[in-house]
């Protein structure tokens, strides 16, 4: 007997439809390995009509007030909160993510930043009127920029989504949404909860792969490429974005850097860095994966958070105990057993490094010692559930450390001493710095790195002002 597999289809212009020309992706269960739905393989077809859509619904929709805007997007936040239970199963079955933790940790915060931008599609203001030459008065206007190609990771499917799409709507923008090839399901689902809310054309969804992805960014209809991915994707984008001289926001990888000092608790540290490491399976470009320890405290570090992977658990979704469930792939299992297959003599796997289970993609929590700055696995993001410690003599080295690396997403500060924590925070070369905790955010604060991590902000106002440009009006007084 054979089960039945799901289809997914495109959202455009209100409408669910197949590939144009009838192409499809299977779509697996990470946590059992087998395939559940299939999903459309969009081509140029799929993307001119999606864009077209998209082009038309903006006049109106930019034309439309903030307060309406504000009102469809609470609308959306209520329906959010009525559907909770089917988007965590869609997004449960696409990722094998924990169902507790998923319905705690991803739903409130999701619903919390979709209202958060209706607030803040109402502060859609320019500065004040004013005379900066005699007998002319000046205007500034903020508008949003147009049509909006975004795609989204296949880390946190449906929070990503809320981050593209919120602050591109709230601003007065159309959208054409583009989720992973390995997770659309959620996707689809929001496109099905939005499209009763929205006027047709607003809100588009298509599903592909990479060269989907490479279609939307190149198609000359959209005015901003918004990506979430890595950074080969987001150099990808820039290159193609810049030959007709599109806005483009990148998110991209993290490596960031956790500098335990030697006044810190060592077990309060440990339990929070051991979660903020393991947490969603280390897929989290901010996760606590590069941690640095005073030399004096090094070794008792070590041990205990060598003992906290061993007491962590990853497994199936229903299982309430677990921290963590699979990876989201067969190449990512590939990819991070590679990292640990690679390690150089001097280091040492101080708690797992090896996968769980026959069946599905869990990899056990992993703390790996003895590194040094220019190690492989210390250069270059894991996003698996492994932890690095490398130890430091005082402040300069640490900096030096954290620093050294071509990612700038986040970072975090482990003292008692609040004139440390100040200087550290100034001197850390990344877009977020935590102090005495890792990994929580908020939509009022701003979330964005510098180098190789991309530019441009999620989440606050500076985020919703990604969406908008700035128009200067000048008029006679005469």
């Amino acid at each position: 007997m054979t089960t039945e597999l799901r289809r997914l289809r495109n959202y455009i212009n209100g409408e669910f439809r197949d590939a144009a020309d009838g192409r499809t992706i299977d779509v697996v269960n990470p946590a059992t390995g087998e395939v559940f739905a299939t999903s459309p393989l969009s081509g140029q077809a799929d993307v001119d009509a999606a864009m077209d859509a998209a082009a038309a619904a903006f006049p109106a929709w930019r034309d439309t007030t903030p307060a309406e805007r504000q009102k469809v997007l609470l609308k959306i936040a209520d329906a959010f909160e009525e559907r909770a239970a089917d988007l965590i199963a869609a997004e449960v079955e696409n990722t094998g993510k924990p169902v507790a933790l998923t319905a705690s940790e991803e739903i409130p915060p999701m619903v919390d930043q979709i209202r958060f931008f209706a607030g803040a599609a109402r502060l859609l203001e320019g500065r004040s009127a004013g005379e900066y030459m005699e007998g002319l008065t000046s205007i500034v206007r903020r508008e949003p920029v147009g049509v909006c190609a975004q795609v989204a990771p296949w880390n946190y499917p449906m929070m990503m989504a809320v981050w593209k799409f919120a602050p591109a709507l709230a601003a007065g923008n159309t959208v054409v949404l583009k989720p992973s090839d390995t997770t659309p399901a959620s996707t689809v689902l929001i496109a099905e909860i939005i499209g009763q809310i929205v006027p047709k054309g607003v809100f588009n969804v298509i599903c592909g792969d990479r060269e989907t992805g490479r279609a939307m960014v190149e198609h000359p209809t959209p005015a901003m490429a918004s990506i979430t991915g890595s950074v080969r994707a987001g150099m990808q984008v820039a290159e193609s974005a810049a030959k007709d001289v599109k806005r483009v926001h990148l998110e991209l990888g993290g490596k960031a850097p956790v500098v335990v000092f030697e006044d810190t608790d060592i077990a309060k540290a440990v339990e929070d860095i051991s979660v903020a490491g393991f947490f969603n399976a280390g897929q989290d470009c901010t996760a606590a994966t590069r941690v640095l320890v005073h030399e004096s405290i090094h070794d008792e570090f070590v041990t205990q958070l060598a003992k906290a992977a061993a007491d962590t658990k990853t497994g199936q979704p229903d299982d309430e105990d677990v921290l963590y469930g699979p990876l989201n792939n067969a190449n990512q299992l590939k990819q991070v057993s590679g990292f640990i297959d690679r390690l150089p003599a001097h280091a040492k796997v101080e708690a797992g490094g090896h996968q769980v289970g026959e069946k599905g993609y869990f990899y056990a929590p992993t703390v790996v010692s003895g590194l040094k700055q220019d190690d492989e696995i210390v250069q270059n993001e894991v996003f698996g559930p492994v932890i690095t410690v490398q130890s430091f003599r005082d402040e300069e080295q640490a900096l030096e450390f954290a620093n050294g690396v071509e990612f700038a997403l986040a970072s975090s500060v482990w003292t008692k001493d609040h004139a440390r924590a100040m200087r550290m925070s100034r001197a850390l070369d990344f877009g977020c710095v935590w102090i005495n905790t890792h990994i929580p955010l908020v939509a009022e604060m701003p979330h964005g790195g510098y180098k190789k991590s991309g530019y441009g902000k999620d989440l606050s106002a500076y985020g919703f002002e990604d969406y908008t440009r700035i128009k200067h009006v000048m008029t006679s007084l005469s």
